[in-house]
């Protein structure tokens, strides 16, 4: 996600707060790591606000939204950025959240749809889901993301797709999103997840320039295969990129995630803020 569409968002959030006279005071909003979309979505946000709408906005940048929500829920930020399906997880205390509900959460609004899927090396040969089970046992790929388990769900719903689970690879245990993206530029592991034209996976990307770059895992998105991988992510969805040579990983063509991208707030946060 371009952060150009990402102030566009914020703009127009800011417009909103502006004409609805937001009070001027200190507001916190929750980012994840630089490099992250969640980073990215807070910079933008915070900056706009600032500018515009008479409030002082200022970014807390923390692990990933493992390390957030919690803060969030308890009223000691009040905004922050997740996937829809995580805030359902969160909200519930269902999926990656089990047992931990944090019932004070509330859903903003939309910010865009985030779009990410299984990356690879572009000289890996894989270039389907079906060419990556053929050779899994062998591979090695991010697992865990202890301080955003999110993203392992991600990767567990794109490997259900394919009719596979984490236990047919080597895992690799990594701490968050930007880590895990790390991994694959530093040779650690074979496949991750990296979002659409991240600042993360552009960094990967011109890691692994000598490899020809990075490459999307394309998707089965046959009926059968959209099935396996909603049954999994309801709230997601599988979509057709073309072949873009300026976008990291879409050198040819692939089917990726998509998933809305929301603002999350406390259920106490002033509704004219």
């Amino acid at each position: 996600m371009k952060i150009s569409k990402t102030a566009i968002a914020a703009g127009c959030l800011a417009s909103a707060l502006f004409t609805t006279g937001a009070l001027a005071q200190v507001v916190g909003i929750a980012s994840g790591q630089p490099g992250s979309l969640g980073h990215n979505t807070g910079q933008a946000v915070a900056k706009i606000v600032n500018q515009e709408a008479g409030i002082t906005a200022r970014t807390q940048p923390l692990a990933g939204t493992s390390a957030y929500i919690p803060l969030l829920n308890r009223g000691e930020m009040e905004f922050g950025f997740c996937n829809a399906v995580e805030a359902e997880y969160a909200h519930s205390g269902t999926g990656n959240w089990d047992g931990k509900a944090n019932p004070n959460l509330r859903v903003v609004g939309v910010m865009f749809p985030l779009r990410t899927g299984l990356m690879v090396t572009a000289d890996s040969g894989i270039k389907t889901i079906g060419d990556l089970k053929a050779r899994s046992k062998d591979l090695r790929i991010a697992s865990e993301y202890t301080a955003s388990t999110i993203i392992s769900y991600y990767i567990m719903g794109a490997l259900a797709n394919g009719g596979m689970t984490y236990d047919d690879f080597q895992q690799v245990p990594v701490s968050n999103f930007v880590k895990g993206m790390q991994a694959l530029g530093d040779g650690l592991v074979d496949v991750t997840l990296i979002s659409l034209n991240s600042a993360g996976g552009k960094k990967v990307n011109a890691q692994l320039s000598g490899r020809g770059g990075i490459q999307y895992v394309s998707l089965d998105n046959s009926d059968a295969g959209v099935k396996l991988f909603k049954d999994f992510m309801p709230a997601a969805n599988i979509i057709s990129m073309k072949a873009n040579e300026n976008i990291p990983g879409l050198i040819e063509g692939a089917n990726i995630v998509e998933i809305p991208w929301v603002m999350v707030t406390h259920k106490d946060v002033p509704e004219e803020l």
